[in-house]
């Protein structure tokens, strides 16, 4: 009676990398005979594996030199524009100049800004797509930047505060609500919350809380004339006092994405297998979602809500590195504020001597991505 061998499991993943199958070998003129024991060629994958992370590593410093080159045309380039030697000037010899005063108060303040949040965007989109296993999950189509945006709005419009330190607490809660009700809503009905539910559901909400926050401008729009660009993500007319604001936080979201990030890649495997690798699920989405919570909301509260920085820069740092999560937070680190100050200063020559806002930019890019991204096969997972 023969025995067969059990069928592979469905879904089963080749995680080793670089690896390659032993052979035996002989040496020239030597039998193999019975009870020899043939020598074995060892697998080397260490070398294979270093030869990707030099190449990660080398891509990734190209990234860091392209934000550095951006974060100079930020600071060069607006509605006035300045020759190096004067913005050079605003540091190393500072006279109180118009000009100068233009690079220190206003330009300066706003690149540090779109820095901080295009790194909390982007870092967001990876960890909720790491631990949904989503590639379409973003801030912004998973209605999360809406609920935080809702809230501000309450926050401001009819409970009267002005301070961001203040209203910076409301976001957080928005993040959260809308983030619970997304998932009961894909939730309803028979079957699990699959990506494509979790996009419906986030896509419906985000329409309504945007609706209820747009009545609320209306009634009282004389709370929100100083942030009359905000509801469409606005850099502008932001100081070092929001920076202030929003840096701890900032900072706190995206330590806590670093720890998780070797978490996430077992995640990405199936609750069942990462349970029998050791991981912690519970401690793993339990900081991942404090993580979103802390970035999208301080982002928001910042500088309202900008989609698809989330949705875009993760899955280009996808495609350079693989599905390590720890390279794919590295180069999103990088990444996402690169796209917003680009965004940010394509926004200023477009329509000068006007701006148009960094939201609508990201916008005009993002959305024939989503549409993309739908009609892939692929689509449906991670």
């Amino acid at each position: 009676m023969s025995r067969s061998t059990p069928p592979e499991p469905p879904g089963a993943t080749r995680l080793a990398e670089g690896l390659t199958t032993a052979r035996p070998a002989t040496a020239p003129g030597r039998a193999v005979g019975p009870g020899a024991v043939p020598a074995v060629r060892t697998a080397k994958p260490a070398a294979g594996l270093a030869a990707t992370n030099a190449r990660r590593g080398l891509w990734l410093a190209v990234s860091v030199g392209v934000l550095a080159v951006v974060c100079l045309l930020s600071i060069v380039i607006g509605t006035k524009n300045l020759s190096p030697a004067t913005v050079w000037g605003a540091f190393a010899h500072y006279t109180g100049t118009s000009d100068q005063s233009i690079v220190r108060d206003l330009r300066v303040p706003r690149t540090v800004l779109a820095v901080l949040v295009g790194a909390s965007l982007g870092i967001c989109g990876a960890v909720i797509q790491a631990m949904t296993r989503n590639p379409l999950a973003d801030t912004q189509v998973l209605g999360i930047n809406a609920g935080a945006s809702l809230f501000v709005v309450v926050a401001i419009g009819l409970l009267g505060l002005s301070s961001i330190t203040a209203y910076v607490w409301f976001a957080f809660a928005g993040v959260v609500v809308a983030m619970l009700l997304v998932y009961a809503l894909a939730a309803v009905g028979r079957g699990p919350a699959t990506p494509v539910r979790l996009l419906l559901a986030g896509v419906a909400l985000g329409a309504v809380l945007e609706g209820i926050g747009a009545g609320i401008r209306l009634i009282r729009p004389r709370a929100f004339y100083y942030l009359r660009f905000w509801d469409v993500g606005a850099l502008t007319g932001r100081g070092w006092d929001v920076i202030g604001a929003i840096a701890p936080f900032v900072v706190a979201g995206l330590v806590l994405a670093l720890l998780v990030a070797r978490s996430l890649n077992t995640v990405a495997l199936g609750d069942d297998l990462a349970r029998s690798l050791g991981a912690n699920l519970g401690r793993t989405r339990a900081g991942a979602v404090l993580s979103v919570t802390l970035l999208a909301g301080a982002a928001t509260a910042a500088v309202g809500p900008i989609g698809f920085v989330g949705l875009m820069v993760p899955h280009v740092a996808r495609w350079i590195t693989g599905p390590d999560q720890r390279w794919i937070f590295a180069y999103t680190l990088v990444g996402g504020p690169t796209l917003l100050l680009a965004a940010d200063v394509v926004g200023r020559v477009v329509l000068r001597p006007g701006e148009l806002q960094a939201g609508v930019v990201t916008a005009f890019v993002g959305a024939p991505v989503l549409i993309w991204l739908v009609r892939r096969r692929t689509a449906s997972a991670l």
